[in-house]
């Protein structure tokens, strides 16, 4: 198959070079960028029906930005003032900085894992066991999530702050492309919702991360090429190394 065209399930990356230039100039592909999905804030009517108290809790877990806009939204929807003495717990560092879009960012009160529920658990330790936790999630908690607070002995509550809204796929003519590049585990659920039916047909399907290709397994698609692995890092270099073979 000769591939010309390629979907890219995400947002067009604006006036930063694109992680696939080198591959349109390369092999003369076409890459198109269409976001399958995006996250947006619950409004204060669909949050107030988890009855759930935000100033009862003392420290909020994070394991990702979106979660951060979405907390800080509803909160100001409904009026809800975090005290400075709040304390921030995230997954990684990367996502503790983000704080400082919302808040004065302060090392005595923001703390960070290594990229795992579980390290955070370790930050939190002893020291932080008598706070009450309050964990922000889009759509649902994960079940790991609960499974480690839960384990770890400290007291805690979870609540959503913000929902995945799916895209109009319908839109896009998809039989143009020869390869659909996907994300996220919701990509494949947007595809879905949009193509309940959907034949693959040949289709050429990219994946990044693992839960994102047994996304689209589970529901009988073949995958073609699978990011990351130790020679491909990246969807752009597995792309490279894969047209390179085919070309």
């Amino acid at each position: 198959m000769t591939i010309s065209d390629i979907l890219v399930a995400q947002p067009a990356p604006g006036n930063t070079q694109s992680p696939f230039s080198e591959i349109t100039s390369k092999f003369g592909v076409h890459v198109d960028y269409s976001p399958f999905f995006h996250i947006e804030p619950l409004t204060a009517k669909e949050f107030r029906a988890q009855k759930v108290t935000i100033l009862d809790y003392t420290a909020i877990f994070f394991s990702a930005k979106s979660s951060i806009d979405a907390f800080f939204a509803v909160c100001e929807a409904m009026r809800v003032t975090v005290p400075e003495t709040m304390k921030y717990f995230c997954t990684t560092e990367n996502i503790a900085l983000y704080l400082q879009k919302h808040i004065v960012y302060r090392k005595r009160k923001i703390f960070f894992g290594k990229g795992t529920v579980d390290s955070v658990i370790e930050t939190i330790g002893t020291k932080h066991k008598g706070e009450n936790f309050l964990i922000a999630s889009t759509d649902s908690t994960k079940p790991e999530v609960i499974k480690a607070f839960t384990k770890a002995g400290v007291k805690f509550g979870n609540a959503v702050f913000s929902k995945t809204v799916y895209s109009d796929l319908t839109q896009i003519d998809l039989s143009k492309y020869q390869m659909v590049v996907f994300y996220s585990p919701s990509d494949v659920k947007s595809l879905l919702n949009a193509y309940p039916e959907f034949q693959q047909n040949g289709l050429l399907f990219v994946t990044y991360g693992a839960s994102t290709a047994k996304a689209l397994k589970d529901h009988g698609y073949a995958v073609e090429v699978e990011a990351p692995t130790p020679e491909a890092p990246s969807v752009s270099k597995a792309l490279m190394l894969y047209l390179e073979k085919v070309k």
